[in-house]
This record gives structure tokens, C-alpha cells and sequence, in this order.
């Protein structure tokens, strides 16, 4: 069979076809040839070679798959046309087959083709201390390790002081980002490689996701640098928790994977970054692409130790931004939810984020009836100790019942049922608020008319329905509110409800499991609205 190969046009990125088998190409580092181009798909296409060129097909991608300017679904190219997947085109080129290498023995139970050096697992320690694996003397073969020594005893002393210079120097840095950064400039400036790149775990999908990428040119490439890892031993090195050495990666038959050849590997080293209690957090991988035989048992040995050191400080650094993301989400909520939902909201990453959505929500406002014509009669500080015990007894309530505290408005309270987390019962959970709030108010009544103190009464109005629910203002001061027709409501009920009155409207009192007693009032006409509100006050 004919071999044929794709060059970018724009240059740098090739895709090599195998005689057998398809090559996946898309987005996603999981793709066998992985285009970081917000034009292509995570599972963009797939090629391969047929009879007489080739077969390219589209996966359904968003921006379409081309073979000489014009959309396919599937197609054959030939030698001379282009492909383009979204906006990135390559040339089709015919190339000479390269002859397979016939395997000659067996190592360590896996076949080695002649002229290969065959890769060396190495398990990486989970729970001993990073310094442990400090890597031995060398004795011979290449240096790439950047550490001279006039005996195999004073490099291996000068390596631990290394790395426990290293050390010191990660736990400088508190920003990821910055951290694996500093993590790939130690790595060239230790050792003598051409291409590093680390590569995260995503907890949630469990996918490696390319973070940072630097070639020996000093290309920096952020995530996209990362193509060039081949995925079947960054997958290896994360599903078996093995630190890989390749000394000629295209020969050895344990990484038989297309991106091996597509990405001119040569030799390669790669190490889990393991995490407390045997996580993978990630990769660090290096490798050469200008000759064989460049790496040794020491070096892999030091990138491993290297891989440790690292992952203790990225955990730190995690540890120190969850840290600060909790005092952020504390100070700006726990005024606002009761003291156990609040630690719900800090426990859920990501869950409470700037923006919001449409939910429905219950929304509740309780006032003072004619508070301003009695404050007018009395001094600040009273005024003040009045409306202090009267909120802390009140917000006491909403608290009680998993509501949230929206805000106050001069002697007005508005409260919330339903976001940010929603329960199955929060119409019941806000009728069983307003009615201790009037139980409550009657006790504090009673208790400051014996004190010879000013007695006072509420009007409350509830509703039920779809609003706006989220965030408004910066990672360093939010404030969660809800915005809607279903609040002008609950507010207007609120308005027209007579002292000890709780006035609902018909949609919150059509969703309570567990409904007290009503009595029917005249629907009342409001702004923006085509058709008068049925009103229903609870029985006193």
C-alpha cells in the first residue's frame, strides 16, 4: 500500500498514517493528533490510508472538514490535495514507507525490536518523601542531568542538595499557574531536554488537560505546546502510576501508538505527579527529538524525585487557593445564610460563581407597618437598639428555616426560598418563617411593653416564581440577590398587607405540601400586569 503523509500549511504540525487502523484528530490531548485551534472539534475527524490515498472523515465537527475548499462528510485525498479540519489545512504528500523492524528478543516480557533500547517502568512511591528517590550515581551513557561530580558519590550529593534547593523554591510560589511555570523552567535548567510539558487531571472527567508547554527555543505555548505528548505514554504513566523512560520511542513495541511517529518522538521520560493518597494530579513529560539513547536510569530517577517535590507544592498551592476562595465565599455569605448553608456553598467548587440563572424561588418581604411616623418620635440610639433585636430575632428565623437573607431595606426585610440551593419543601420551610416571625414579634411586644418600650407589627407578602438568581460584583465582594416580576410581587403584597396580616399569592399557595388556613381577598390590580393578582391571607 501506497504511504502518504499531511504537513500543515502554516508548518510546524504533521500527522503520519499507520498502515492499519484510524487517526483521531480533534481538540481534546486524548485525540491521537491533538489541533488546539478554537476551529476544531474535541472529535473533529478521521483519517487513514485507503487504496489510492486518503480516507478522510468527518465526525460531525461544528466548522466542517474541507478537501479542496469544498465540505465533506467523507472523502479520499490524493497526493498534492489539501484537507483543511475547521480552519487548519494540511497538504497531502506521498511519502516512501518506512519498513517495520523485525523483533529479535524478549525483555522483561514484552518484545524488543532490533536496535530499540526497551522502556523501564519505574513505580512511583506514593506515600514515602519525595527525597527518597533521589537518583543514583551514573556510571555511563549520555548526561543530559546538569550535575558535575568528580565521583558518582559527589554527583549523588550534589543532586539531594538540588533538589532540596528545588524544594525551597517551589514553596515560594502560591499561584498554580505560576508554579507550574517555575515547575518546566527548573526542568531546562537541570536538564539538557528539548521539549517539556505538564499535563492535569481533571477531577471531574479524569481527561489529561494540557497546562503549560515550553520547547528548548523557548517557545511558549500554553496548553497547546502539550500536542506533541504522545497519549499512550502519558495515559500509562497515569493508569499505572509508572514513571516511563523511552531511549528510542518509535521502535519500542510497547507504545505502538499512532502519535508516536506523528510526533517525531525520539526519547522520552515521563512521571506521574502523585498526590496524597495516590492521586494522579498530572504528568511531567520531557523528551528529545534530535537523537536515541539520550536519557539514563539516573535521569528518570531524578525526574522522578523531581515529579514528587513538585506535586507537593502544587497540592500546597491547590490547598492555599481553596483556602482563599472559602475566606472570600465566608465574608461575603454567612451575613446572608444560615451558618450551615453557608458551609454548603464553601463545599461546593464552582457551584457559587459570579452571573447566575433562571430558577424558581420563593420570595418573601416583611415591613413595619407605619415605622416612619414612629421613628420620628424617638431618638437615634433607641431607634437603633429597636431595629437590632428586632433583625437578630428575625433573621434568627429565616436562618432557622434554610432561608436566605437577600438584604434590608431601612425596616424591611426581603428573604429567599430556593437559591442558592433549593430544597424540595421551601414553600413550607418560608410559611413556617412568616408564621414564628408573628409568633415571635408577639413575644418581643410583650417584653418590651413590660420595659415600657414602643410595641410594633409587621405586614408580610410572599410569592412563587421564576426569577434571576446570582451574583453581582467581584471575586473579592459579591452580593447574591434575585431580580423579577416574582419579587415586584412579593414586595406589593407586602405593601398592601395590614399589621399581623401574611398575604401569599396563588402560585406560592398552588406549591405548598402542607398549606394552613386561607381566606380569599380581593384580587388587587398591579403595574405590568394585564389581569388583576389573586391575594390569600392566612387565618389568624
Amino acid at each position: 500500500m501506497r504511504a502518504f503523509k499531511l504537513f500543515a500549511t502554516a508548518g510546524g504540525q504533521t500527522i503520519d498514517l499507520p498502515g492499519t487502523g484510524t487517526v483521531l484528530v480533534g481538540r481534546a490531548a486524548t485525540s491521537d493528533v491533538p489541533i488546539y485551534d478554537p476551529t476544531i472539534s474535541r472529535r473533529h475527524a478521521e483519517v487513514q490510508l485507503a487504496a489510492s490515498g486518503v480516507l478522510v472523515r468527518d465526525l460531525g465537527s461544528s466548522n466542517g472538514t474541507f478537501l479542496n475548499g469544498a465540505r465533506i462528510t467523507e472523502a479520499t485525498a490524493s497526493d498534492g490535495d489539501v484537507v483543511t479540519f475547521g480552519k487548519v489545512a494540511f497538504h497531502v504528500r506521498e511519502v516512501t514507507p518506512v519498513r517495520p523492524t523485525p523483533a529479535v528478543e524478549s525483555q522483561g516480557g514484552f518484545s524488543m525490536p532490533a536496535g530499540a533500547t526497551i522502556v523501564r517502568p519505574v513505580p512511583v512511591p506514593v506515600e514515602e518523601e519525595p527525597l527518597a528517590a533521589a537518583p543514583k550515581a551514573r556510571v555511563s551513557g549520555a548526561q543530559p542531568f546538569k550535575v558535575e561530580g568528580a565521583s558518582p558519590e559527589e554527583r549523588r550529593a550534589r543532586a539531594l542538595q538540588l533538589l532540596l534547593d528545588i524544594s525551597k523554591e517551589l514553596s515560594r510560589h502560591q499561584d498554580v499557574d505560576k508554579l507550574l511555570q517555575r515547575v518546566v523552567d527548573i526542568t531546562f535548567q537541570v536538564m539538557d531536554v528539548d521539549r517539556v510539558s505538564i499535563l492535569m487531571v481533571e477531577p471531574t472527567s479524569k481527561e489529561l488537560i494540557p497546562r503549560v508547554s515550553h520547547t528548548r527555543l523557548g517557545e511558549v505555548a500554553g496548553g497547546g505546546g502539550s500536542r506533541h505528548v504522545p497519549r499512550s505514554i502519558a495515559q500509562r504513566a497515569v493508569d499505572e502510576r509508572l514513571a516511563i523512560l523511552t531511549d528510542n520511542a518509535a521502535a519500542d513495541e510497547r507504545f505502538k501508538g499512532k502519535s508516536i511517529v506523528m510526533q517525531s518522538v525520539r526519547s522520552a521520560m515521563c512521571a506521574p505527579l502523585m498526590g496524597r493518597g495516590g492521586t494522579v494530579l498530572g504528568i511531567i513529560y520531557v523528551d528529545n527529538l534530535t537523537a536515541t539513547n539520550s536519557f539514563s536510569d539516573d535521569d528518570l530517577d531524578f525526574l522522578i524525585a523531581f515529579s514528587g517535590l513538585a506535586a507537593v507544592a502544587i497540592e500546597n498551592s491547590s490547598l492555599t487557593d481553596r483556602l482563599k476562595r472559602e475566606a472570600v465565599v465566608l465574608s461575603n455569605f454567612q451575613r446572608y445564610f444560615a451558618p450551615n448553608l453557608a458551609e454548603q456553598i464553601v463545599n461546593q467548587e464552582g457551584e457559587v460563581q459570579l452571573g447566575g440563572t433562571k430558577r424558581p424561588v420563593v420570595v418573601f418581604f416583611s415591613d413595619i407597618r407605619g415605622f416612619t411616623p414612629m421613628s420620628e418620635q424617638m431618638a437615634p440610639d433607641d431607634i437603633a437598639r429597636l431595629l437590632t433585636e428586632y433583625f437578630t430575632e428575625m433573621v434568627e428565623i429565616v436562618f432557622k428555616h434554610s432561608g436566605t437573607l437577600d438584604k434590608f431595606m431601612g425596616d424591611a426585610i426581603m428573604a429567599l426560598w430556593g437559591a442558592p440551593i433549593a430544597h424540595e419543601d421551601d414553600a413550607d420551610r418560608a410559611m413556617q418563617a412568616a408564621l414564628e416571625m408573628q409568633q415571635v414579634l408577639a413575644e418581643l411586644n410583650a417584653k418590651w411593653e413590660s420595659d415600657g418600650r414602643q410595641r410594633i407589627n409587621i405586614g408580610i407578602g410572599i410569592n412563587f416564581g421564576e426569577v434571576f438568581a446570582g451574583n453581582i460584583g467581584s471575586q473579592q465582594r459579591l452580593e447574591y440577590t434575585v431580580i423579577g416580576d416574582a419579587v415586584n410581587v412579593a414586595s406589593r403584597l407586602c405593601s398592601k398587607a395590614a399589621p399581623g396580616d401574611i398575604l401569599v399569592s396563588e402560585p406560592f399557595k398552588d406549591v405548598l405540601k402542607n398549606p394552613p388556613a386561607f381566606e380569599a381577598l380581593e384580587a388587587i390590580e398591579l403595574k405590568g400586569k394585564a389581569k388583576a393578582v389573586p391575594v390569600y391571607r392566612v387565618k389568624r
